[in-house]
C-alpha cells in the first residue's frame, strides 16, 4: 500500500490546527480558478505551475531586488531522500509548500521553516523506471479545493487530501498494454484536471485527458495522432490529420505524447497544449511516404469544456529529429507594429522562437535563437521552416544541430512584463543521427529508428549552454550569460529586477534582468534543473528551488554531462535576506575499486560497445561514463562484476530500477557488454571530466 508519513508529535499537530490565518481556517490548498486567475492580487503565493494560468513565471514581489539580493542567505533546506533528477516547481499556498521528488513522492512542508508536514509515496514499482525515457522525475503538483493532485510515473493520476496527505481518489490514465508514463505537472481548469503522458520512444499513441477534480471521473480525451484508419476516428480533426500520414504508423503508436507544457487563457476559454515527437523518431520508418504527420510537434488550442480543437500550429512539420513542442509556453500581451496583440510564445527544441496570435493561431514571427542546420531559413508565406534536405538521415548518418536534447528543453523560461524580455535556458548540442538498418518495433524497448552504435563518447568541448534574454518583438538576443555547459535550470523573473536560475554545475544564481550582470550566487553541491519560485510568509520574501541533477542529458551524455563530481543529493533550498543556514559539503574521498583485468578479445569488446550504445547508453552514459546521476559502471566493485549476468538478465537489482534485459539480450550479449565496461574501466578516467569546485 502507498505510504503516508505524517509529522511526528502531538504538539506539532496542535500547532498546525491552531493557525489563525483566515485562509487556513477554511482548510489548506483552498484554491480555485478564480483565485488563480486573480493571482496578482496575492503575489505572496505561488498557486499554479507557472504561478498564473499564463505561465509567465514572473513574480510581482520586489523586497529582494538588485540592491538587497547580495544579502540573500540560506533560510532552510530539506532533503527529499532522492538521488535522481529533481524537476518540480513547488506550489506554495498560505504558508504551505507542496513538492514532488523522484518516483513521484509528494511532500508538504512548512514554507517558513521547511518542517515536513506529511509525505505520500505512491510506491511506483521500481521496474517501471525502465519506461521513463528521461529519468524517474516529476515536475510537480496542482492544488484545487483542498486537494493536492499529481501524476505518478506509472500512469496513475492521484488526488490527496491537502491536510493529511491521504488519498482522495486515484485513476489509471493508461490505455491498453502500452508503457505510458507521467512526469509532467497537471493543471486544473474549470474543475477539470488536465494531464498528458510520455512514452513515445516506447511506441505509444499520445493523448491528454480531462478528469473531474472532485471525483477523478474522465470528462474527455484528446488523441494527438490518428489511430487505425480502418476504425472510426475519434474526431473530425483526427480524420483530417490521417491524410498527413502514410504507411501503417498506428502499429507503432505514432507518438505525439503531451508530456509537459500547458497554458490557459480564461478570457478566451482556451487551453494550449504542446505535443511531442513521433514514434519512431525516424519519419522514413513511421510514415515512409512523408507527410506532416499531424499533430506531432504542435501547439494545440483546445476548448477545455469539450476537448475539441480550435486551432493548431505545427512547429516542425514531419519531425524526424525528436524536435518536440512540449517546451514551456507563455501567454502575454505584446505591442507589435504599434498594435496590442494577445500572443503565445514558445522556444521548442527545433531552435526557432515562435510568436503566435493566441486567438487565431496565426504566426506573427519566427526566428532562430541558436545556430541550426536542420533548416536553412523560414518561409513566412507558408508559416513553415525551410527544411534542409542534407539533414535527413534516412540513408546515412548525419550530424545535425540541434540534437534531440534541443536548443531549449523542458526547463521553463520566464517572461518579465517589466523588461519585455523572455529569459531562456538555451543549449548548443549537435546530434549524430544514424539509420538503423535492422530496426524492428519492440513495445518494451526504445523505438527511435536510430542506431546509437556510433556514439562511444562525447567531447565536453562540443556542447555549450547559456541563459539568454530574448526580445520577442524584435526577435533578437539582448544579453547572454555563458554557463559551464548545457542542461541548466528553469528560470524565474521578478519585479525586483532579478532573474534567478540554477546551473548544471551546482550553483543558484541571480542576474540583473536588464543587463545580465551576475549579482549573487550560492552553492547547491549538485546540478539544478528545476525552476525557482518566490513567495512570502509573514511579510518576508523567500526564494526556493529544488536541486538534484538528472534527466535525459545527465543520464546519457557521459563526461560531457558531468558538470561536477559531487553526488546527487536531492534537496529543497530556500533563501531569504539574512538567512544563516549552511549546507554540508559532500565527502569526495571514496576510493574507486580496481577493475578486473581486460582479457576479452577486441572483437568482443567492439560488439559490447555497440550493444551498450543501443541498450545501456540512455541511462549509464556515452562511453560508459556516468553523467553523475547513476553509479559509474566503470567503478563497479567486485560484487557487481561477479553478479553481472544476474543483474543484466536476471533482474537482481529490479527494486533499484535496473530491470532484466533477458527479453532482448542473450548471455553472450551480456558478456560482451561486460567486456566493454571492463575495457573502459581499464582505460581510466578520460580527459575532460570536471572536478568539484
Amino acid at each position: 500500500m502507498p505510504r503516508i508519513r505524517p509529522r511526528a508529535g502531538l504538539a506539532a499537530a496542535l500547532a498546525l490546527l491552531c493557525l489563525s490565518s483566515a485562509a487556513l481556517a477554511e482548510g489548506p490548498a483552498t484554491v480555485d480558478g478564480a483565485r488563480i486567475t486573480a493571482a496578482d492580487t496575492e503575489p505572496g503565493n505561488w498557486l499554479s505551475h507557472g504561478r498564473t494560468y499564463g505561465e509567465q513565471r514572473f513574480s510581482p514581489l520586489k523586497a529582494i531586488d538588485r540592491d538587497t539580493v547580495k544579502d540573500l542567505g540560506l533560510a532552510w533546506s530539506y532533503e527529499t531522500g532522492g538521488n535522481r533528477g529533481h524537476h518540480a516547481t513547488p506550489i506554495v499556498v498560505d504558508g504551505t509548500m507542496y513538492v514532488t521528488a523522484p518516483w513521484s513522492i509528494v511532500t508538504a512542508l512548512d514554507a517558513k521553516t521547511g518542517k515536513e508536514l506529511w509525505t505520500y509515496d505512491p510506491e511506483v514499482p521500481r521496474e517501471y523506471g525502465k519506461f521513463a525515457c528521461c529519468d524517474v522525475v516529476n515536475r510537480g503538483v496542482a492544488v484545487w479545493e483542498g486537494k493536492v493532485i499529481f501524476g505518478a510515473l506509472d500512469g496513475r493520476l492521484i488526488a490527496l487530501d491537502a491536510a493529511t496527505g491521504k488519498p482522495a481518489w486515484s485513476v489509471d490514465t493508461k490505455e491498453g498494454p502500452w508503457p505510458y508514463t507521467i512526469t509532467g505537472a497537471p493543471r486544473v481548469i474549470k474543475g477539470k484536471v488536465i494531464i498528458g503522458n510520455g512514452g513515445a520512444e516506447y511506441g505509444v499513441r499520445g493523448y491528454f485527458t480531462a478528469y473531474d477534480a472532485a471525483t477523478g471521473k474522465q470528462s474527455w480525451r484528446f488523441y494527438t495522432v490518428p489511430g487505425d484508419p480502418s476504425q472510426p476516428f475519434e474526431s473530425p480533426e483526427l480524420e483530417a490529420a490521417a491524410k498527413t500520414w502514410t504507411g501503417e504508423w498506428w502499429k507503432m503508436g505514432g507518438g505525439g505524447s503531451a508530456w509537459d507544457s500547458m497554458a490557459f487563457d480564461p478570457a478566451l476559454n482556451t487551453l494550449y497544449v504542446g505535443t511531442g515527437n513521433g514514434s519512431p523518431w525516424a519519419r522514413h520508418i513511421r510514415s515512409p511516404g512523408g507527410g506532416d504527420n499531424l499533430y506531432l510537434s504542435s501547439i494545440l488550442a483546445v476548448d477545455p469544456d469539450t476537448g475539441r480543437l480550435k486551432w493548431h500550429y505545427q512547429t516542425t512539420p514531419g519531425d524526424t529529429w525528436d524536435y518536440t513542442a512540449t517546451q514551456h509556453m507563455i501567454l502575454a500581451e505584446l505591442t507589435i507594429d504599434g498594435k496590442p496583440r494577445k500572443v503565445i510564445m514558445q522556444a521548442p527544441k527545433n531552435g526557432f522562437f515562435y510568436v503566435l496570435d493566441r486567438e487565431t493561431g496565426a504566426l506573427i514571427s519566427a526566428k532562430t535563437y541558436i545556430p541550426i542546420t536542420w533548416a536553412t531559413g523560414f518561409d513566412m508565406a507558408t508559416g513553415r521552416p525551410i527544411e534542409n534536405p542534407d539533414a535527413l538521415w534516412d540513408k546515412e548518418p548525419k550530424v545535425v544541430m540541434p540534437s534531440p536534447f534541443g536548443g531549449h528543453n523542458w526547463q521553463p523560461m520566464s517572461f518579465s512584463p517589466e523588461t519585455g524580455l523572455v529569459y531562456i535556458p538555451i543549449q548548443e548540442i549537435a546530434g549524430l543521427y544514424a539509420p538503423d538498418g535492422k530496426f524492428a518495433y519492440h513495445r518494451k524497448q526504445w523505438n527511435t529508428g536510430g542506431d546509437n552504435a556510433l556514439i562511444t563518447d562525447v567531447d565536453p568541448s562540443l556542447v555549450a549552454g547559456a541563459l539568454i534574454a530574448w526580445d520577442p518583438v524584435a526577435q533578437k538576443e539582448v544579453w547572454r550569460a555563458k554557463l559551464w555547459g548545457p542542461w541548466n535550470g528553469g528560470v524565474l523573473s521578478t519585479a525586483g529586477g532579478l532573474v534567478f536560475q540554477g546551473t548544471s554545475d551546482g550553483k543558484f544564481v541571480a542576474y540583473d534582468a536588464k543587463t545580465g550582470e551576475r549579482l549573487w550566487s550560492a552553492p547547491a553541491y549538485t546540478g539544478i534543473q528545476a525552476a525557482p519560485v518566490t513567495y512570502t510568509v509573514d511579510g518576508e520574501q523567500y526564494v526556493t528551488v529544488e536541486v538534484g541533477y538528472g534527466g535525459a542529458f545527465a543520464l546519457a551524455f557521459g563526461r560531457a554531462a558531468r558538470a561536477t563530481e559531487f553526488p546527487v543529493i536531492g534537496r529543497v533550498l530556500t533563501f531569504k535576506i539574512g538567512g544563516k543556514a549552511k549546507l554540508p559539503v559532500p565527502d569526495l574521498t571514496a576510493a574507486v575499486p580496481p577493475p578486473p583485468p581486460n582479457t576479452a578479445p577486441a572483437e568482443v569488446v567492439a560488439r559490447g560497445s555497440a550493444l551498450f550504445a543501443n541498450y545501456c547508453l540512455a541511462c549509464h552514459g556515452a562511453g560508459a561514463v556516468s553523467g553523475g546521476v547513476l553509479p559509474d559502471l566503470r567503478h563497479s566493485g567486485p560484487a557487481v562484476h561477479q553478479s553481472w549476468k544476474e543483474i543484466v538478465l536476471g533482474g537482481m537489482l529490479n527494486d533499484n530500477g535496473m530491470v532484466s534485459f533477458a527479453d532482448v539480450l542473450t548471455e553472450a550479449d551480456a558478456d560482451a557488454i561486460h567486456a566493454y565496461v571492463i575495457h573502459r574501466a581499464n582505460e581510466g578516467d578520460v580527459p575532460g571530466t570536471p572536478k568539484a569546485q
